[in-house]
């Protein structure tokens, strides 16, 4: 069972939807009960960097994730929710996020159209598990206006060109960090979902 994390931001029912279509079970939650007994955890989110930590903090989910990296557990940040796993946003004011990735979030360059919204590709720079059956250069939903900068660059599977060239697919070990909405790209959207799934049974049932 996979638990999407509910804190009040992001369209998590869609992202549900998501995963139904796939065949992947999850559930909708804010009890980090659930969440530590959860075999996956997905952190969806639309909305300021600032207001997301402090609801997360509120309800004491920000332990809850930290407590499922810590453990091991498959992580998918999206959105809003990549940029939650780094170090930092200097969004409005610095905000610290959760600090599972070294690296800080800043805003698209001023002579862009932002937010950048619409269909963009990704280059991908490192094969893994999350992008398995995605072809090279293939186009995922995108709305945003802030991008994350990882001060690793192993941390980058993947890429995409917009006025600069911004990470747009994270991961080391079982977490990722996807600045896309899979659940709004059609069908290789749904495809990350699935892999994840897979990632996700993979870990909970060794040998299948």
């Amino acid at each position: 069972m996979i638990a999407v994390i509910d804190y009040g931001m992001g369209n998590l029912r869609s992202v549900q939807k998501g995963f139904e279509k796939v065949g992947v079970e999850c559930v909708v939650t804010a009890d980090s009960g659930l969440l530590d007994r959860a075999w996956g955890v997905v952190l969806p989110g639309v909305g300021a960097f600032g207001d997301a930590m402090t609801n997360l903090r509120a309800a004491g989910l920000d332990r809850a994730i930290q407590r499922a990296v810590k453990a091991g557990k498959p992580f998918l940040g999206i959105c809003l929710g990549q940029q939650l796993l780094f170090e930092a946003s200097e969004e409005w004011v610095y905000t610290k996020g959760l600090d599972v990735f070294p690296g800080c979030v800043r805003r698209l360059p001023d002579d862009l159209k932002v937010p950048h919204m619409g269909w963009n590709q990704i280059k991908i720079k490192q094969p893994n598990p999350l992008l398995e059956g995605i072809p090279d250069l293939s186009s995922f939903y995108f709305v945003h206006s802030y991008v994350v900068q990882p001060s690793q660059t192993g941390l980058i599977l993947a890429q995409t060109e917009y006025g600069i060239s911004f990470a747009s697919v994270v991961g080391r070990g079982r977490v990722f960090g996807i600045q896309f909405h899979p659940e709004k790209s059609s069908v290789l959207g749904l495809k990350i979902l699935e892999n994840f799934g897979r990632v996700v049974n993979n870990v909970s049932n060794p040998g299948h």
